[in-house]
């Protein structure tokens, strides 16, 4: 581990160029084609611009939600030997209208939140409310009609359509389970039209498309149903920077006239932090942090949160070279056996003595909006405390 002078949030020295300045240019080609948009995209992160959603009802509320996987061992006699902890104790709540995102490295429970969300995933214990429903107890009848007003874009989009179903099909399967009239195929090229695509597309089938068009059908699928929470599984990490924008644009164009509400999953640092009002930190299982936008790139309180931001690249060779830099150790640690206490002590560069590995902190407001779940969060914002060399260790 290297340190050097305070550290210093680089998307907020030198934002991500490359993304936003495809974003502006994936914008303008759509004025020039006569496209559908909204206001031109903004320079400020989206939770300085939020102020619309900062007093918004909560559309979705989960509670202590937790998903084991049980893990089975024998032949004639079947029996469970331990847990995989893939989720284990989040809580957190969206605000009708906002844009929630869930950052963390591979692993740490992101998706399977997501899914148990809109229980693809049953859920071992917890709540979900949804718009003050319990999505988790639901019967399998009143769920499938709660389902058309919670939906998803996957992360693959190919593997998530239908390689033997036309576009037409595939967006009309769900409609038709939710009793939603075509009109006409009215319906069907309005909804190709909202995400940029041609009508002529309705007769074609997924592997004639691009990666950035199977994602957009992937999101016309969501949208035929007429969903009010959207889960976005890693939305755009499969494209190049360019799609990536034009992607992006046409959700925030859809949350501005549809008024959808949005939980993005996502690792990209950079995108998140543009399309977020609020972003949680998620570190094997659990949420670490939570904050706006604006204050978690500005000020991360927990340990994981700094590394995380201090590993995203500055084009700046300047700031490249002088800003501290946090290189974590060792792998991240089995679900199936997690440690004891802090989940994040065994790779924590200012882990103490005491507390970090017999007592598991709880997610605390640390300041108003931004939750952290670490004993030592204000003594490591104020400098009181170093990091110091991590010494690896088998868990």
């Amino acid at each position: 581990m290297t340190t050097g002078p305070a550290w210093e949030d680089p998307i907020v020295v030198n934002p991500d160029e490359a993304t936003a300045r495809a974003a502006a240019d994936a914008r303008t080609d759509r004025v020039e084609q006569g496209a559908h948009q909204s206001e031109p995209l903004p320079d400020l992160p989206a939770a300085e611009l939020s102020a619309a959603t900062k007093d918004a009802e909560i559309l979705l509320e989960v509670n202590d939600i937790k998903v084991h996987f049980p893990i089975r061992k024998g032949v004639l006699i079947d029996k469970v030997v331990g847990h995989v902890y893939a989720v284990d104790g989040v809580s957190l709540a969206v605000k009708r209208g906002e844009t929630y995102g869930l950052v963390g490295e591979s692993g740490c429970g992101k998706t399977t939140l997501g899914r148990a969300i809109l229980r693809l995933i049953e859920p071992t214990a917890g709540s979900v409310l949804f718009d003050g429903v319990d999505v988790a107890d639901l019967k399998p009848e009143p769920l499938r009609q709660i389902r058309h007003r919670m939906q998803m874009v996957f992360q693959d989009p190919l593997s998530s359509l239908d390689p033997r179903q036309s576009v037409q099909s595939i967006l009309e399967e769900g409609m038709r389970a939710h009793g939603i009239a075509t009109s006409g195929g009215q319906r069907l090229r309005d909804l190709l039209s909202a995400v940029g695509l041609p009508t002529s597309a309705l007769r074609k089938f997924p592997h004639e498309f691009s990666g950035g068009q199977r994602q957009r059908i992937g999101i016309a699928r969501a949208l035929a149903v007429d969903p009010e929470l959207i889960v976005a599984d890693e939305p755009v990490s499969a494209l190049d920077v360019s799609v990536q924008a034009q992607v992006i644009n046409v959700l925030e164009d859809l949350q501005a006239d549809l008024g959808l509400t949005y939980v993005v999953i996502a690792h990209d640092l950079a995108v998140v932090r543009h399309i977020s009002d609020r972003v949680g930190v998620m570190y094997l299982g659990a949420l670490v942090e939570e904050a706006t936008s604006a204050d978690l790139y500005a000020n991360p309180l927990h340990p994981y949160s700094r590394a995380l931001l201090s590993a995203v690249p500055v084009p700046d060779p300047v700031v490249e070279d002088s800003r501290e830099r946090i290189l974590l150790t060792g792998d991240l640690p089995s679900p199936a056996n997690p440690p004891t206490g802090c989940r994040f002590h065994t790779r924590c560069p200012w882990r103490q003595p005491t507390l970090c590995d017999t007592d598991r902190p709880v997610l605390t407001e640390f300041a108003p909006g931004h939750r952290v779940a670490c004993h030592y969060a204000g003594q490591i914002a104020a400098g009181e405390l170093q990091p110091h060399r991590v010494v690896e260790s088998v868990i």
